[in-house]
């Protein structure tokens, strides 16, 4: 989601209901159709809002890959990311699980020299030992550490930037009720750390932040839910459609439905082998 060019009007309190449900059938009509391929939310210019991380991830993943000999883009959706990097590596490859987002990522890469190789999700990297200088991933689903240790050469680096936890859980809890401790505690980014660790990575950067989300009509509420399916898993407009109306109300009476995602930033570095003789 993108700062909008210009704010969206709540309707005033004295408009006939009937203009209320006239505007709540178009806009959901509206998010319902929309493809929701690829990750590429432009779709919410205007109509929705999210702060972003202080860190800078595309300038930092740009200023590595400059660096980089062969690098991995891990989950790299319909390519958006990595596209939009200025300099890839001689060798770069990037997997993806999803076939919409494996055909948009192929369509926006291969013209870039990178190739796009589907794989299934939590599956073994097919790759071998050592392969690549750099591993990146933004908001990967899951993170297999050991496969990432695995075909990282000596001295390579893992960079990504993930979802950390109960992000947007406003939004969650409002369609789902409220969510169990367990899984308000889930992708807790020292539950990362560890793993890396358990690895036998070390981890030289780790941050976290919570953000500002606004949802500024009803229809970006339902092509947010449509595109990021893991919110409210199985979600539909007929399934919800008694709390889409109560929301859509309440954004029009209150103003933008306010919610915080949840992200972290982490950086870790396969030690060098001491078995490696000096150049």
């Amino acid at each position: 989601m993108t700062e909008p060019s210009a704010p969206l009007v709540p309707s005033s309190p004295g408009r006939p209901q009937a203009s209320s449900e006239a505007r709540f059938e178009a806009l959901v009509a509206e998010a319902d159709a929309a493809p929701v391929d690829g990750w590429d939310f432009s779709w919410f210019d205007g109509r929705a809002t999210e702060e972003r991380p202080s860190w800078g991830y595309a300038r930092s993943l740009a200023d590595r890959m400059a660096r980089a000999r062969a690098a991995l883009d891990l989950d790299t959706g319909g390519g958006e990311v990595l596209a939009s990097v200025p300099v890839l590596p001689a060798l770069t490859v990037a997997t993806e699980s999803w076939p919409p987002n494996i055909a948009r990522a192929t369509e926006l890469l291969h013209p870039r020299g990178a190739a796009v190789v589907a794989v299934r999700e939590e599956s073994p990297l097919p790759f071998g030992d050592r392969a690549f200088d750099l591993v990146v991933s933004r908001h990967p689903v899951t993170t297999c550490w050991e496969e990432i240790a695995r075909v990282l050469v000596p001295g390579g680096v893992y960079f990504s930037q993930q979802v950390g936890p109960a992000s947007v859980f406003e939004l969650v809890e409002y369609f789902l009720g409220p969510r169990t401790a367990r899984e308000r505690g889930a992708r807790d980014p020292q539950r990362a750390r560890a793993a890396a660790e358990a690895a036998g990575l070390e981890v030289t950067d780790l941050r976290a932040e919570r953000l500002r989300v606004e949802f500024r009509d009803i229809g970006a509420v339902v092509h947010f839910l449509r595109k990021v399916i893991w919110m409210v898993p199985g979600f539909t407009v007929a399934g919800h459609l008694p709390r889409l109306r109560s929301l859509h109300r309440l954004i029009e009476t209150e103003g933008p439905f306010v919610a915080h995602s949840s992200r972290f930033l982490i950086e870790a570095r396969k030690p060098d082998d001491p078995s490696t003789p000096l150049r």
